[in-house]
C-alpha cells in the first residue's frame, strides 16, 4: 500500500508539476531542490505515473554512488508499499535486482553509461533523472553529454532531467539546450555554527596523508558534541582509512558508531540509514553530503577534508588526493543538520579560514585520469570530445596523455578511432589499462586467475592486506572480510565478462605493435609467460607481476638498493620499511604516489616479476642503440639496452657516431656554457669589441654577447674544429678568438674597419696607448687612465661615435673620479680631486688649470730632467 502521509510531507511535490510542464513543452529541465525535499524518491516516481495519477512512463535513475543508488531504490520501494525488485529496481555494478514489472531503475552513471555504449537508443526508457549532478563527476558529466547527443540526433522524446540540491542551475540549463529551471523550496531548520579549531597548528595534508593529530582533534569534537548537544551526531572524514582511525579513538563513547562509506557491509549501511531508539555516532564519506538522507541526525561534525582524484601524467601516477573541502561542500554538510529539527555543525577549522576556501569542488574532468573517458568518446564516436556538450571541455593535455595510453593498449588506432579490441575494452567496464591486463592476462593465467588479480587492481585492497599483490590475492581468496566479498562478486563479473562467447572472447590477437608496441597477447605465450620453468602454471608471486605489469608497464621497476626502485618512466619509487619486497630484483608497481617535494613515489601495492616478465609487459618501452650525451661535465659514448629508464646492458663505444659527438658536445657548451673552449685575453676581448659594435651599430656586426646567441650560430664559427672533436678536452683546444674572427661581415667589407670603429687601444695625451674596456655591463667603452695623462685634453674622446666613459685614476692606480663629459670635470669636479689628492700624491703634477698643462705619466721630477 501506497504510503501516502509519507509522500505528502515530501516538499518536492510542490514542484512536480512544473516540473512536468517543463519536460513536456522543453523535453529537459533543471531540477534545483535541497536535501531531503524528495527530488530523488518522489520525483522519479511521480514522472513514471506511480503517484499522482501521470500517465505511465520507464524512468532510469542515475546516480553517483553505488550505496545511493540502493538506498534510493529501497526508499522508493518503501513508499510505494512494495519490495525491491518489483516497480521500483536497482542495477549497479555487479548485482541487478529488478524484473519485467520494474517502471523506475535507479542505476549508477557507470551502468548507465555502459547501457549507452550497447544501445545508443536507450529503447524503452522515456525520462532519465541525472542525479547529484553539482559533484560533478567524470561518468555523470560523459552521461548528460551522451543523452543530449542521443536526443538531438536519434530520440527527441527522450525527457532528460538535471536533478540536484545545490548546482550550477544557469550551466546546466545552457548545456541542456536553454532548459527551463525549476526550483523547489525545502524545509530547514536553523543550524548553529560552532568552530572548534585544533588548540596547536595540524599538518595540511597532502596525498593521501592526514596529518594523526587532526584525526584525534576530530574525535575529541565528536566527544564534545555528545556532550554539549542531544540527537545523533554525523561526521564527514575523507576516507575509509581516516574513519576507521576516528572511529578506533571513540571507544567507550555512550552511543552506537557506525561507519558509512561505499566498502561498507550492506548491513551497516542499512543500519546507518534507518531511524533507532538508541543514539549513533554516523562516521561517514562525502557520500553522505546529498546522497543519503540519514535520519536522526542533529549535529555534524565536518573535518573540513575531502578526497579528490590527481594524476601526475610525466610520472604515470594517478591516485586519490586529501584537500581541503569546498564552501559548497560545508553547506551541504551543515545543512544535514537542520533536516529533521534545529541543529548544530561543528567545523574543525578557524572561522578566519573559511573564507580562503575554494568556492565550489574542482569538476572530475580538470583533475583526473581521462584515458576512460577518451575511450568511451571514441567509442562514441568523437575521439576528441570536441561534439559534446560538457560544462568544462577536457584539458588538451589530459586528453593526450589519456589518446597515449589508449594507443599503446591497442584501444584505438593512430587516428583515434576504437579497434575491435576497444570497443571490447570499453564495455568491460575497467579503466583502459586493467581492460589490457585483464584480456591479456587471461590468455596467459586463464580467465578467472586474471579476473582474480584486476579485481584486486580495480579496487585497492585494504592496507591491512599488505603491499605485496600476491600476499593480497591469497588473504582475499581466503577472507570473510567485506572486501573480499565484494571482491569475489567482481571477480565473478569479470571472468563471465571474458568468457561470454557474444561479448568478449575470443580476445582478438594485438598486433605485435600496435601504437607505442605493448606486445600482444600471442607474445606473452611465445615466451611462455604465465608458466613456469616446468611447464606447470605459474606461481601466485609471478602471475601477480605479470597482471600489474601488464596494466602498467611503466611502472616495471628494478632494484637498486635494498628498499628503492627505478621505474620504467623515470621516476624513483621507495618500499616500506619491514616490505616483504624489499629484495626483489624487479617489481611491478600497481600502486604508487608521490609526496609533495619529493623525488620518489611510495610503493603501496606492488607484486615481483622477472626481467623476462618485465620486458614482455613493457616492449613498448624498450630501446637499443647508441647513446651520446653530455653527463656530469664529460661525453659520454655507449651502447645501451634500455627499458625506459632502466639501464639493462650498457658497453663503452669506441667509435661513436660523429653527429652524435658533435651534438653531444654542443649540448656540453650549452649546459656548461662558451668558457669550455679556449679564451685568452685577446679572444675575450674581440668578443667584448663585436658585442659593443652589435649594440651600437647592429647590421652585419654579429650578436655574440650570450652563448645562447653564439650557439645558434655554431655552424658559422666552430667549424670545423667541433665536428673533429670528440672529448671534452678537444673543447678546450679551440682558439675561441680565431674562430670568433669568422663571424665579422667579412663580405660587406665591414671587417676591415673593425679596428677604426672598435679599436682595441686609444692613445691619450701623453702618448699612452690605454685598452678599452667593451664590457657590456658598462653599456659604452671605459678608458681607465691616470688623470695626469688627460692634461689638455678638453673634449671626451668617442669610439664609433659613442663617448667612452672616463675612469680617472689616482697617480697610485686606484678611481679618483669617472665621467663621460672631460671639459665639466675640469671646470668642476677636478677641483676637488686636487683638493683631496694633492697632499696624498705631492711628487705628481696638479697645476691649477689642467687645461694648458703638460700631459704626462711621471712624477715632477722626472718632468724637470
Amino acid at each position: 500500500m501506497i504510503r501516502q502521509a509519507a509522500l505528502d510531507a515530501l516538499p518536492v511535490r510542490e514542484a512536480v508539476p512544473a516540473l512536468v510542464s517543463a519536460l513536456d513543452g522543453h523535453g529537459t529541465a533543471v531540477l534545483c531542490a535541497p536535501p531531503g525535499t524528495g527530488k530523488t524518491t518522489l520525483v522519479p516516481l511521480a514522472l513514471a505515473g506511480l503517484v499522482g495519477g501521470g500517465p505511465r512512463r520507464r524512468v532510469v535513475v542515475a546516480e553517483p554512488r553505488r550505496i545511493a543508488a540502493r538506498a534510493a531504490a529501497r526508499r522508493m520501494a518503501w513508499l510505494l508499499g512494495e519490495q525491491v525488485g518489483g516497480a521500483v529496481g536497482f542495477t549497479v555494478r555487479g548485482e541487478r535486482v529488478a524484473g519485467p514489472d520494474t517502471v523506475v531503475e535507479v542505476v549508477t552513471t557507470g551502468v548507465l553509461l555502459q547501457r549507452l555504449q550497447r544501445d545508443q537508443e536507450l529503447a524503452g526508457v522515456d525520462v532519465v533523472v541525472l542525479d547529484e549532478c553539482h559533484e560533478r563527476h567524470l561518468d555523470a558529466d560523459t552521461v548528460a553529454a551522451f543523452l543530449l547527443d542521443v536526443r538531438e540526433t536519434l530520440r527527441p522524446e527522450l525527457r532528460l532531467v538535471a536533478a540536484s540540491a545545490t548546482t550550477d542551475s544557469a550551466g546546466w540549463a545552457r548545456v541542456l539546450g536553454g532548459a527551463p529551471v525549476v526550483e523547489a523550496a525545502g524545509v530547514s531548520y536553523p543550524v548553529e555554527t560552532v568552530w572548534a579549531p585544533p588548540a596547536r597548528p595540524v599538518r595540511p595534508p597532502h596525498g593521501m596523508r592526514v596529518d594523526p593529530a587532526q584525526l584525534t582533534h576530530v574525535a575529541s569534537v565528536v566527544r564534545r558534541a555528545l556532550a554539549e548537544r542531544a540527537g545523533d551526531v554525523l561526521c564527514f572524514l575523507p576516507g575509509v582509512g581516516e574513519i576507521a582511525r576516528v572511529a578506533g579513538q571513540l571507544g567507550g563513547v555512550d552511543a552506537e558508531v557506525l561507519q558509512v562509506h561505499g566498502r561498507a557491509p550492506a548491513a551497516v549501511q542499512d543500519a546507518a540509514l534507518t531511524a533507532s531508539d538508541h543514539r549513533r555516532v554516523i562516521l561517514s564519506t562525502a557520500v553522505a553530503e546529498s546522497s543519503l538522507t540519514v535520519p536522526g541526525v542533529r549535529v555534524v561534525v565536518d573535518s573540513g577534508l575531502a578526497r579528490e582524484p590527481r594524476v601526475d601524467h610525466a610520472r604515470g601516477l594517478g591516485a586519490l588526493a586529501t584537500v581541503r573541502a569546498s564552501r559548497a561542500a560545508g553547506r551541504q554538510r551543515a545543512g544535514r543538520a537542520g533536516r529533521e529539527a534545529p541543529g548544530a555543525v561543528y567545523r574543525c577549522w578557524a572561522e578566519a579560514e573559511d573564507g580562503r576556501l575554494p568556492a565550489f569542488p574542482s569538476p572530475e574532468i580538470r583533475i583526473a585520469d581521462l584515458a576512460q573517458f577518451a575511450l568511451q568518446a571514441a567509442c562514441w564516436g568523437d575521439p576528441d570530445a570536441s561534439g559534446l556538450a560538457l560544462l568544462d571541455p577536457p584539458p588538451a593535455g589530459a586528453m593526450a596523455a589519456a589518446r597515449e595510453v589508449l594507443l599503446a593498449v591497442g584501444a584505438v588506432s593512430a587516428a583515434g578511432r576504437p579497434t575491435a579490441r576497444g570497443l571490447r575494452m570499453a564495455r568491460l567496464g575497467l579503466h583502459p589499462r586493467l581492460a589490457r591486463a585483464l584480456l591479456d592476462g587471461s590468455a596467459a593465467l586463464g580467465a578467472r586467475r586474471a579476473a582474480e588479480l584486476v579485481a584486486l587492481l580495480s579496487e585497492e585492497p585494504p592496507r591491512e592486506y599488505g603491499d605485496d599483490l600476491a600476499g593480497a590475492w591469497r588473504r582475499a581468496r581466503a577472507g570473510g572480510d567485506p572486501y573480499a566479498g565484494r571482491w569475489r562478486a567482481e571477480v565473478g563479473r569479470l571472468e563471465r565478462a571474458v568468457r561470454d562467447p557474444a561479448g568478449l572472447s575470443p580476445t582478438p590477437p594485438l598486433p605485435e605493435t600496435v601504437g607505442s608496441g605493448i606486445s600482444a597477447s600471442p607474445a606473452f605465450e611465445a615466451r611462455g609467460l604465465g608458466r613456469s620453468p616446468s611447464g606447470a602454471a605459474a606461481p601466485d608471486d609471478l602471475a601477480a607481476g605479470l597482471v600489474a605489469a601488464l596494466a602498467f608497464p611503466e611502472r616495471v621497476a628494478k632494484g637498486k638498493g635494498e628498499h628503492a626502485f627505478l621505474m620504467a618512466s623515470g621516476t624513483g619509487a621507495e618500499l616500506a620499511a619491514g616490505s616483504p619486497l624489499r629484495s626483489a630484483p624487479w617489481l611491478a608497481v600497481a600502486v604508487a604516489d608521490r609526496p609533495p617535494h619529493s623525488a620518489s613515489a611510495r610503493i603501496r601495492l606492488a607484486a615481483v616479476v622477472d626481467e623476462d616478465t618485465a620486458r614482455a609487459a613493457a616492449a613498448h618501452l624498450w630501446t637499443e642503440g647508441e647513446e651520446v650525451r653530455w653527463e656530469d661535465g664529460e661525453l659520454i659514448a655507449r651502447a645501451a639496452e634500455r627499458l625506459g629508464a632502466i639501464e639493462l646492458a650498457v658497453r663503452p663505444l669506441r667509435t661513436p657516431d660523429p653527429a652524435l659527438v658533435r651534438a653531444a658536445l654542443l649540448d656540453g657548451l650549452r649546459t656548461d656554457g662558451l668558457g669550455l673552449l679556449r679564451w685568452s685575453p685577446d679572444a675575450q676581448a674581440l668578443r667584448a669589441r663585436l658585442g659593443f659594435l652589435h649594440r651600437t651599430l647592429g647590421g652585419a656586426w654579429p650578436d655574440v654577447e650570450g652563448d645562447g646567441a653564439l650557439l645558434d650560430r655554431a655552424d658559422d664559427w666552430l667549424e670545423p674544429e667541433l665536428s673533429r672533436a670528440r672529448r671534452r678536452a678537444d673543447l678546450g683546444r679551440i682558439d675561441a678568438g680565431q674562430a670568433l674572427n669568422r663571424l665579422l661581415p667579412w663580405a660587406t667589407g665591414e671587417a676591415a674597419r673593425l679596428d677604426e670603429l672598435a679599436p682595441e687601444r686609444l692613445e691619450v695625451p701623453s702618448g699612452s696607448r690605454i685598452r678599452l674596456d667593451y664590457s657590456a655591463e658598462h653599456g659604452q667603452p671605459v678608458l681607465a687612465v691616470k688623470l695626469q695623462e688627460l692634461f689638455g685634453l678638453a673634449e671626451t674622446p668617442k669610439v664609433a661615435g659613442v663617448p667612452v666613459l672616463v675612469h680617472l685614476l689616482s697617480p697610485a692606480g686606484r678611481p679618483a673620479a669617472v665621467t663621460a663629459d672631460l671639459a665639466s670635470f675640469w671646470q668642476g669636479g677636478y677641483r676637488a680631486v686636487r683638493a683631496e689628492l694633492r697632499g696624498r700624491y705631492p711628487k705628481h703634477p696638479w697645476p691649477e688649470d689642467p687645461a694648458t698643462a703638460e700631459p704626462t705619466r711621471h712624477t715632477n721630477a722626472r718632468l724637470r730632467r
